[in-house]
């Protein structure tokens, strides 16, 4: 007999949860999702869980929009990574069905513990890697490989002449050339009086021999 009244009781409250419900009106659920530190921001791909409804799940859009009908009454929870969920219960006697709000999530600042990963399985292995691992080059090194003999004819070798050593090599190359090279002594307007002198000291040599002769 008990049992008979327990089905009867579950079988009531199933009828009189099923009116309950349609006796409730449909609305048109609409809104944004804001961020509840600045009005401007806007939360996006928020889950709306209809928590009266078995669990169904909505979804804003990326500009936080969301639309969907559910009915009056209804317990919806808001919720999205880094923020805190939001509860919100569609009001009774909303007029013209549609009920329009918007919702604001407040950011949630969650410190996670710190977590270190090591490539080393074991400290024997860390030790083999760390006494066979090479160390960069201090400032003081790097200088004295950048100044190196073998450094230096290298970057002979490579890199261009610039302006000042073309004009070095080409100085050096008209000192050379001008030294092997014969050059005509009338050329030079210094030597015109040496030779000049040189003719008039032979003509009297040759005058006086003359002289000397008769």
């Amino acid at each position: 007999m008990k049992k008979v009244f327990g089905i009867l009781f579950l079988l009531v409250s199933a009828l009189a949860t099923l009116a309950q419900k349609q006796e409730r009106p449909l609305v048109q659920f609409s809104g944004i999702v804001r961020n509840a530190d600045s009005t401007k921001l806007i939360v996006p791909y928020v889950s709306i869980i209809n928590v009266s409804e078995k669990g169904t799940v909505n979804q804003s859009g990326y500009n936080g929009y969301f639309s969907f009908v559910a009915h009056e009454q209804d317990t919806l929870r808001f919720s999205s990574v880094g923020y805190a969920s939001a509860i919100i219960v569609i009001p009774a006697n909303v007029s013209n069905k549609s009920y329009t709000l918007e919702v604001s999530l407040k950011p949630v600042i969650i410190n996670l513990p710190v977590f270190r990963v090591f490539p080393w399985a074991t400290t024997e292995e860390f030790t083999k890697e760390f006494i066979s691992m090479k160390l960069a080059d201090d400032d003081l090194e790097i200088a004295r490989k950048n100044i190196s003999r073998s450094s230096i004819q290298a970057l002979m070798r490579t890199l261009p002449r610039d302006g000042g050593e073309i004009n070095t090599f080409s100085d050096f190359h008209n000192s050379v050339m001008n030294s092997h090279s014969l050059t005509n002594p009338l050329l030079n307007p210094f030597n015109w009086g040496n030779l000049i002198k040189q003719i008039s000291d032979g003509d009297k040599s040759r005058s006086t021999d003359n002289s000397s002769g008769n």
